[in-house]
């Protein structure tokens, strides 16, 4: 591969990146740098353990487009359309499930006390799966249309995944105990297979009305201690299904990304399993371990080190240059919220100096 030495006319700022103007917390505008290749091109190339520079979060923008209920439902409507008003947080999901939005916390949760199912085999009576091509997908397509024309990775996101939405079936407990009892699982396989099914299938529409190439889904995994689950019923009753869907990315050229809460080291080889490309996780995760150990297989998220408001623009450099090294053996996707305003700058450049040698 051939190396392009960096040039400090690179970071000459040709414009901004579209911003995501429907939550109240929308991040500061991303600045467009006069990069040797596109921020798009370069996260291919990352996957492929080639960048130019470190990826990042900066790179990616995903659509949680009000088309898709279970976003109106959860509060994370985020588009290019208006902020969502407080009255439209929760209501019904894509299933007809009641989440109420909980102010305290910034987000919903299902409405309490009666669930959908007692027993995941009722299901087949009582889910009533909705009908995909019903959907305005020109009304998402129409409003973010600006997105097509990114030179950066823009995704589709997905907050209800296959175990977060039989918690929303069946709450937490129920869903827990059904993963793991034998006259429940192959309901559970059927109705995963199924939702499979229907996350490719929006997968298609997002392709078509907005181009975009990168999956972001989200399955919570664990608590703050450790997962829900084990590896071995990850690897049964969970992995085949969310593998389906990052196999039809792959297939089509889309990378697939994973949002998983909770303390998941034990479970990163479910992930690998499944072909997950990026995962970042909390800062509960032991990054550095898992960086060693499974590094070579997954692009790891890790958050950039916090840096005091005053730092100077040297100490700044120093710790990008840092971390930069410390991050060199395989590469990461470097997670950059709360990061110094400074710090996107001098990771762009001290990973463009580090990666053209």
């Amino acid at each position: 591969m051939t190396k392009v030495p960096f040039n400090p006319a690179e970071l000459e700022v040709k414009g901004t990146f579209l911003n995501i103007k429907s939550v109240d917390n929308a991040p500061a505008e991303v600045p467009i740098w006069n990069t040797p290749i596109t921020v798009r091109e370069n996260m291919f190339k990352a996957l492929k353990g080639e960048p130019m520079w470190m990826a990042n979060s900066n790179d990616i923008v995903n659509i949680e487009s009000r088309v898709n209920l279970d976003h109106v439902a959860r509060a994370e409507v985020r588009d290019l359309g208006p902020a969502q008003p407080l009255e439209e947080k929760g209501g019904p999901d894509l299933f007809g499930i009641e989440w109420v939005f909980v102010p305290v916390a910034g987000g919903s949760m299902v409405k309490p006390g009666d669930p959908t199912l007692s027993d995941a085999n009722e299901w087949y009576d009582k889910i009533t799966f909705p009908d995909i091509d019903a959907m305005p997908w020109n009304e998402m397509a129409e409003l973010n249309a600006p997105f097509k024309d990114e030179t950066r990775v823009v995704g589709c996101c997905f907050q209800n995944g296959m175990f977060e939405r039989l918690i929303s079936f069946m709450d937490f407990e129920g869903a827990a105990m059904a993963v793991i009892d034998e006259d429940q699982q192959d309901a559970i396989h059927d109705l995963f297979d199924k939702l499979a099914d229907m996350y490719i299938a929006m997968i298609k529409k997002y392709m078509e009305g907005a181009n975009v190439c990168e999956v972001l889904f989200h399955d919570d995994w664990g608590t703050q201690r450790s997962p829900f689950f084990s590896l071995a019923t990850c690897r049964e009753m969970i992995v085949p299904h969310i593998k389906k869907v990052a196999d039809f990315c792959h297939e089509n050229g889309l990378i697939f990304q994973l949002h998983s809460c909770g303390c998941n080291e034990l479970l990163v080889p479910a992930m690998i399993d499944i072909g997950v490309d990026i995962w970042s996780g909390q800062p509960m995760n032991d990054k550095d371990m898992l960086y060693e150990k499974y590094g070579k297989d997954i692009m790891l998220g890790i958050e950039a080190p916090v840096l005091p408001a005053d730092a100077t623009d040297e100490e700044v450099e120093e710790a990008a240059k840092a971390y930069v090294e410390k991050y060199s053996k395989y590469p990461i996707y470097a997670s950059l919220r709360g990061a110094h305003p400074k710090f996107a700058e001098a990771l762009y450049r001290q990973s463009r100096i580090a990666y053209a040698k």
